[in-house]
C-alpha cells in the first residue's frame, strides 16, 4: 500500500514509518503540521494515510481538519485517525459522508503491530475500524434515531461489534453465536435499517455510519 503518516512527534512518526516498511508497505510522504497533512494527501491521493489529530501551527485539530478537506477533495480518500484525543464534532464530520474508509484508533489502544496494520488495511479496503473507547464517546453524545430504535438487543450486540471492525466470524466468537446466526442478525438489521443494497460489504459501512452517526431521521 501507499501511505502518508502525518504526526508531528518525530520518535512516533519515524516508528511508525519503519513499521510501516517491515510489512512491505511504501510511505510516499510525511507530514508534521496540518497544512502538510493536506499537500501531502492532495499530492499523494495515497491508498490509505495515518493521522493525528492535534498537529502544529494551533495544535488543536489541524489534522483532522486536514483530513476532512482531503476527503472533501478526493471523496472516499482512507483515513485512519491515530490520536490520543477523541474530537466528537469533527469525528462525526468525518463519518458523515458516508463513503466508508475510515478508522479512528487511540493511541493508548493500540497493542501490537499486527492489530495496527489490520485497522490499516480494513481502511484501505474502504471498511471501518473503530476503537471501541472512541465508540462509547461518540454514542455518550449521540441523539436517538428511530431506525435505530427497531433493532433488538441482540442486534444492537452484532452492530456495535462490526462498528468495531470485526467479521461476521469474529462478532460470532465473541457473542458465542455460530456464523449462521450473526447471518440471520445482520440481515435482519440491514432490513431495519432500509439497507438494500446489493454489495453487503457497503451495507456494513452503511450500517455502521448509522450507528456512529446516530442522526435523526
Amino acid at each position: 500500500m501507499r501511505i502518508v503518516v502525518a504526526e508531528d512527534l518525530y520518535l512516533l512518526r519515524d516508528g511508525m514509518v519503519r513499521l510501516l516498511q517491515a510489512y512491505g508497505h511504501e510511505v510516499v510522504a510525511t507530514a508534521a503540521t496540518g497544512p502538510e497533512t493536506l499537500q501531502a494527501l492532495l499530492k499523494w491521493r495515497p491508498d490509505v494515510a495515518v493521522v493525528d489529530v492535534r498537529m502544529p501551527p494551533g495544535q488543536s485539530d489541524e489534522g483532522l481538519r486536514a483530513a476532512l478537506a482531503a476527503r472533501r477533495e478526493a471523496p472516499g480518500l482512507p483515513v485512519l485517525i491515530l490520536s490520543q484525543h477523541v474530537e466528537q464534532l469533527y469525528a462525526r464530520e468525518l463519518l458523515a459522508d458516508g463513503a466508508g474508509g475510515i478508522g479512528y484508533f487511540l493511541k493508548d489502544s493500540v497493542f501490537d503491530a499486527d492489530q495496527f496494520i489490520d485497522a490499516l488495511e480494513r481502511v484501505a479496503a474502504g471498511g471501518t475500524a473503530m476503537d471501541p473507547a472512541v465508540i462509547a464517546r461518540l454514542l455518550s453524545s449521540g441523539t436517538s434515531n428511530r431506525r435505530l430504535a427497531r433493532l433488538t438487543e441482540r442486534e444492537h450486540d452484532v452492530l456495535a461489534l462490526m462498528a468495531e471492525g470485526l467479521s461476521n466470524q469474529a462478532i460470532g466468537r465473541r457473542l458465542f453465536l455460530s456464523d449462521s446466526a450473526i447471518s440471520k442478525y445482520t440481515t435482519s438489521m440491514f432490513g431495519k435499517l432500509g439497507l438494500i443494497d446489493d454489495d453487503d460489504s457497503n451495507r456494513r459501512v452503511l450500517a455502521v455510519l448509522t450507528y456512529l452517526n446516530k442522526a435523526p431521521d
